[in-house]
């Protein structure tokens, strides 16, 4: 596969993240509909971007479909989060293949687009992920009452 084939992967990749995010923008409201457009909006900036390198290397952009098949269609906030965190890991999929571009300034690009994806798919998550997973965990800490605090008031 060469660099216009990874180009065009991820393009597609792109086309279909803002065809769901699209539907993923009406379906939620408050915070999580200001993250969705948000992610829209960088989606559609990245498609944009990657037009252009495909042109200014002689190669034909793909159009977008007219409709994506989703996994599922989100009710609310909730399922619209987990949806948005699946296709943020189709995104960083195709600029995986990106990343192994013959061109340096293209897998410079794909390395920074996947940080980007990783960083949003975390975001919509309900929890954080342990800051080193597969570490155990620490201890609870010890919490001390105010009597037992070795500085009195007024010391």
């Amino acid at each position: 596969m060469n660099d216009i084939d990874k180009l065009r992967k991820a393009l597609a990749a792109e086309h279909a993240a803002l065809f769901a995010y699209g539907l993923l923008g009406a379906r939620t409201s408050g915070s999580t509909r200001d993250r969705m457009t948000a992610a829209f909006d960088a989606h559609r900036a990245r498609r944009d971007q990657l037009r252009g390198y495909i042109t200014s290397r002689g190669g034909e952009p793909a159009e977008p479909d007219a409709s994506y098949a989703l996994p599922f269609v989100p009710s609310g906030n909730a399922q619209a989060a987990k949806l948005a965190v699946h296709l943020e890991s189709g995104v960083t999929a195709a600029y995986l293949e990106l990343a192994a571009a013959q061109d340096g300034a293209l897998r410079r690009y794909a390395a920074l687009a996947m940080q980007e994806a990783v960083t949003r798919s975390y975001a919509f998550r309900p929890a954080q992920p342990p800051a080193f997973p597969g570490m155990p965990a620490p201890p609870p800490a010890a919490t001390s009452s105010p009597s037992s605090s070795p500085v009195q008031d007024g010391e």
